[in-house]
């Protein structure tokens, strides 16, 4: 016979009714007596306030720091080292072997006679620029160059400069400032900044040396002497100008042309646009090369023509007292005077007037022989 059962024991409890049970049983916590639930206890007690040993929280793995290890930047960020001084070379071989640089390029880094070049190798790109300090206003140009050495990958860009200046400064300001997209963009943004910022550079050297070559313009102009030296060093500069420009030219054209990861498609604007810079800086270059070998040439033959006239009014005298010392020599000469033949005019009582007469006479005669045709006239151009 099979047993039966109550209806009590069939019948079986719903879910909600399993869940107001649940919360009727579950333990209850007073706010302001005890402390509250063991999923909200701070990761940190506190000595005084310690939990019952029954709530006590459960102990976080805490992995050990490790001693004199910095911590890293996020992922995705990018780092900018800049280094002022090249005097500690295993500091450098030091950061060369941290960062995978190429000694190759270590050595054109240390070698402070490098042309602007751009060298790519497979996981980093290395750029040598030049750029010369900019003289205040009246003062003779200089021939200080400085060279910028530029490490980037893709976290990592490094600059090498051997004395400090306020060439990058602009571009450290947007990074703080945290203005425009370069906190946004890679490495490749960052490196097209600090080209950008060398570039730029040049515009007030130029300016400089525009403004030094209207001086001695006017200069020449007003017939000055001593030109000679400052308008031979603004043309060696204008040289070194010239030997440092094309090359950076080149270099950002062949960075444009090859196929670089490192470099994004959305920086190749960018790129062409300092490009454009460097064109519009040789323009400057060789338009101000010209005035300078004009001003040279100019300068040269006015100096000619001051010249010239010295020599013609030195020229215009020592002919006029040409044929008077003939004739002082003439009648200085000691003969007898009792021959009829040896000069008898010594003994006249008018001889000494007739020879004054005869030189006066004599120059004038040449004076206006010169002014007929023309060799005393001195033209002057306004």
């Amino acid at each position: 016979m099979g047993q039966k059962t109550s209806p009590k024991a069939v019948q079986k409890t719903s879910p909600k009714k399993k869940a107001a049970n649940q919360r009727r049983n579950a333990p209850r916590f007073r706010r302001r007596v005890g402390p509250p639930p063991p999923s909200w206890w701070p990761l940190r007690r506190q000595p005084d306030r310690d939990p019952p040993d029954g709530l006590r929280p459960p102990e976080l793995p805490v992995r050990p720091r490790q001693p004199g290890r910095r911590p890293g930047p996020p992922p995705g960020s990018v780092r900018w080292i800049d280094l002022v001084g090249l005097g500690d070379v295993p500091a450098l071989e030091q950061l060369a072997a941290a960062h995978g640089i190429h000694p190759l390029a270590l050595e054109d880094v240390v070698n402070l006679d490098q042309r602007p070049k751009v060298e790519t190798y497979e996981d980093h790109l290395f750029l040598i620029l030049n750029l010369f300090e900019t003289q205040a206003p009246g003062e003779q140009p200089s021939g200080e160059r400085e060279q910028i050495a530029l490490f980037a990958t893709h976290d990592v860009v490094i600059t090498f400069r051997e004395r400090p200046g306020p060439w990058f400064d602009l571009v450290r300001a947007r990074i703080e400032s945290d203005r425009g997209r370069i906190r946004k963009a890679g490495t490749d943004y960052l490196v097209y900044a600090l080209i950008d910022a060398v570039v730029d550079h040049y515009f007030p050297v130029l300016e400089g040396l525009g403004d030094r070559l209207d001086a001695l313009e006017d200069a020449v102009h007003e017939g000055k002497s001593g030109l000679l030296e400052p308008l031979g060093a603004v043309r060696h500069r204008l040289r070194q100008l010239r030997l440092t420009l094309w090359p950076t030219r080149d270099a950002l054209a062949s960075l444009m042309r090859q196929d670089v990861p490192l470099v994004r498609r959305e920086t190749q604007p960018y790129l062409r646009d300092a490009y454009d810079h460097t064109l519009r800086l040789a323009d400057m270059v060789e338009t101000h090369r010209d005035s300078a070998a004009n001003l040279f040439e100019a300068h040269l033959a006015l100096s000619g023509q001051k010249l010239n006239e010295i020599m013609k009014v030195l020229t215009v005298i020592s002919t006029v007292f040409l044929p008077l010392g003939f004739i002082a020599s003439l009648y200085g000469m000691n003969f007898d005077r009792e021959s009829p033949w040896n000069m008898p005019e010594l003994g006249w009582a008018l001889g000494y007037p007739f020879a004054l007469l005869l030189m006066g006479g004599t120059a004038l005669g040449l004076l206006l022989a010169f002014r007929r045709r023309g060799w005393l006239h001195i033209e002057r151009i306004e």
